[in-house]
């Protein structure tokens, strides 16, 4: 399907590796313009060289979008764009017996991140009369942890956002979209379940690493474990004018395995 992104431009937070550098990946490949965001520009010029040689429209930026000067910095250095995809966030450790000051860093970087690149962004889409905003969830908002539950309360808001926005941003010509991932095949993930296969003396090829991953460790229907373009397929799509009916929606990318229906 031609997805028409010739023209538009995209900046995708959190960029330099993994999912959002897959996301970031698609979108330079259906056309579009693409900014890299990084914490150090070294690390997202890196990534946005190779989508370069790869034949994309792809540049770099840097900053620390966890305050409200790297936000601005970023937003100053980018300038407009039409598709903003809140992709940045980690996974830290924690417990129910963590200081709350680790709730709030979490906020900061999970939800505030994003919510400060939404102010920058998205009066110009307005003035422009169409933008798309998608923000990245994960599956666990809907099967938290007892573990890291600061993490999964953070994750859970930007679906709550998802849809106050899209209120907030009615008949503007703008969208505002989640996806919510299941487990991800990035480099760092494929590494971890490696090193702990060959721990205990079972196979270490990405083959059988799969089929351990989704029939033990994150179970579904698909029997497969995503990769980080399935994910950027996705948010191409909702990037598009072949998306324009789907709003204030979260869209769940992990095979099936949440064990709840929303």
């Amino acid at each position: 399907m031609e997805l028409e992104l010739r023209g538009r431009s995209a900046l995708v937070t959190g960029s330099y590796r993994g999912t959002g550098e897959g996301i970031a990946g698609v979108l330079a490949r259906e056309g579009a313009r693409v900014w890299v965001h990084g914490f150090e520009l070294e690390l997202a010029g890196a990534v946005a060289k190779r989508l370069r040689d790869d034949g994309g429209d792809v540049q770099a930026v840097a900053g620390d979008i966890r305050t409200d000067a790297g936000a601005n910095a970023v937003a100053s250095a980018v300038g407009a764009v039409d598709v903003l995809v809140n992709n940045y966030g980690v996974a830290e450790g924690g417990s129910w017996e963590s200081a709350t000051d680790d709730w709030i860093d979490i906020y900061q970087k999970n939800v505030l991140s994003g919510v400060r690149l939404i102010q920058a962004f998205t009066p110009g889409m307005r003035e422009r009369g169409w933008g798309r905003v998608i923000l990245v969830s994960t599956v666990g908002y809907a099967r938290p942890n007892s573990r890291m539950p600061h993490y999964y309360a953070s994750k859970a808001a930007l679906v709550n956002m998802t849809v106050s926005l899209a209120k907030e941003l009615s008949d503007t010509g703008i969208t505002v979209n989640c996806v919510s991932p299941g487990i991800v095949a990035t480099q760092e993930i494929r590494e971890r379940f490696e090193r702990r296969a060959a721990k205990q003396g079972h196979p270490t090829d990405w083959p059988s690493l799969e089929k351990f991953i989704a029939r033990e460790f994150m179970p579904n229907p698909a029997g497969i474990v995503g990769t980080p373009e399935d994910v950027g397929n996705l948010v191409a799509f909702l990037a598009s004018d072949r998306a324009r009916y789907v709003n204030a929606s979260n869209l769940r990318i992990d095979g099936g395995a949440a064990d709840c229906i929303q």
